[in-house]
């Protein structure tokens, strides 16, 4: 089975907990996701199946979107309710203050990942050293945030629904915390949930107890969805059935014998009779096999 799903992962899973459900219901050995949630957090995630984990790595960075509570006054070591209170503050702030405090954070950022995290430093985990008590310096990454926009608020409690729309590897946590620095009175996430990655919506993705409904009424395929369509950032080009031969044989194009290709990166490669091939690169004047597609 080759193809990609969409999940909406529940709320005290981890991502690859998720993922391991996911292969259970569906029995497929074969099985990745794209974009760590933490357990906390729900919403899309999304599965790619068999021969399409091989195109994982060229996924075109797209827009996220999440939608999240921040709570005012509250620190933990997570930098969500879920970890250790570190501070409890007086919270003296309004909703314009809070805009205001979190539009200095519009446009391109850095930020330093938290410790309880996936980046790897040293070859570990950051949250295996945080479970340790350990804290080692982290270098800072460059994010954006496209839009943030209040869509709730109880200024009595301190707490703020905001959507944001911000680029693959922001992290919604640190925003917050920041966000509460920068008022302070300090701030921790209590709620998150990404409703966009990869292209495809959180609408359009299927609960663990929708998606085992769907095998048992022999609904799966009608879930998955194909490759190429997580690929379609990149522009389409049809080879001749001799060229179509050479590429799946892991052999380059000349370029200039391919109508359509001119600017370098990445395609989407298909034989004439409209059959996908994978994902070729164009540079140097020719069009080099990048991932192969095969079913599995």
């Amino acid at each position: 089975m080759t193809g990609i799903l969409l999940i909406d992962k529940p709320e005290g899973l981890t991502s690859f907990g998720a993922l391991i459900r996911v292969k259970k219901i569906i029995n497929q050995k074969k099985c990745g996701h794209c974009g760590t949630l933490d357990p906390m957090a729900t919403g899309v995630l999304t599965v790619l199946l068999g021969g399409a984990t091989r195109f994982a790595e060229i996924l075109p960075d797209r827009t996220k979107e999440y939608r999240a509570v921040i709570k005012l006054g509250t620190v933990t070591d997570t930098l969500d309710i879920t970890g250790k209170v570190l501070e409890t503050n007086e919270v003296d702030v309004s909703k314009e203050d809070f805009a205001a405090a979190a539009g200095k954070f519009l446009g391109k950022i850095t930020q330093i990942p938290p410790m309880f995290s996936a980046v790897s430093v040293d070859g570990r985990r950051l949250y295996e050293l945080a479970r340790k008590g350990e804290t080692v310096e982290r270098r800072p990454r460059e994010a954006e945030i496209y839009k943030f926009e209040i869509v709730g608020c109880d200024e009595a409690a301190g707490e703020y629904t905001v959507d944001v729309a911000c680029s693959s590897g922001t992290y919604i946590r640190t925003l917050a915390d920041d966000i509460g620095r920068a008022l302070g009175c300090g701030a921790a996430l209590s709620s998150l949930r990404r409703t966009l990655a990869n292209g495809y919506s959180v609408e359009n993705a299927l609960t663990l107890e929708a998606l085992s409904e769907a095998v048992e009424n022999g609904a799966l395929d009608m879930h998955i969805l194909g490759v190429e369509d997580a690929l379609r950032d990149y522009p389409a080009v049809y080879v001749t059935e001799a060229q179509a031969v050479r590429f799946s044989n892991g052999g380059e194009l000349m370029t200039e014998r391919l109508r359509g290709v001119e600017q370098t990166g990445y395609y989407r490669v298909y034989a004439p009779g409209g059959a996908f091939l994978g994902a070729g690169e164009n540079r140097d004047g020719s069009l080099y096999v990048k991932k192969l597609y095969k079913e599995e």
